[in-house]
């Protein structure tokens, strides 16, 4: 059974859309957005040529408890793995490939108003 995630979270939502048209022009292909299962969830499911990519995207826009990045505890991490592994199962066309946890990190707090955004790779 899959679980239907409603994204009410604009700034969220506006941030995954970012994290999509960034890796779109990387190459990769999206498969799933917003993959809800009752694990947790996977913000982005990609392919990266033949690799499958479980993407966490995450926005900050102030910095005074650190970056969007840091907000990715060993909590936020399990409960991603463990989405995967649901995934995995469910779409079962793609057991076989290989897999990487990437997150995409957007920090709203330059000076000028723009938006950074880091791609890391193998973030987990």
């Amino acid at each position: 059974m899959f679980w239907k995630l409603k994204l009410s979270n604009l700034k969220g939502a506006w941030a995954e859309k970012k994290a999509r048209q960034f890796l779109k022009r990387q190459g990769l292909r999206l498969l799933h957005a917003n993959f809800a299962c009752k694990a947790g969830e996977v913000d982005l499911v990609m392919l990266d040529q033949s690799t499958l990519v479980f993407i966490e995207v995450r926005f900050r826009s102030a910095s005074r408890f650190g970056n969007a990045a840091s907000t990715i505890d060993r909590t936020k991490q399990q409960k991603i793995r463990k989405s995967a592994a649901v995934y995995l199962q469910s779409y079962r066309e793609h057991r076989h490939r290989i897999c990487r946890f990437d997150a995409i990190s957007i920090d709203n707090y330059a000076a000028n108003g723009q938006n950074s955004l880091e791609w890391i790779k193998n973030a987990f």
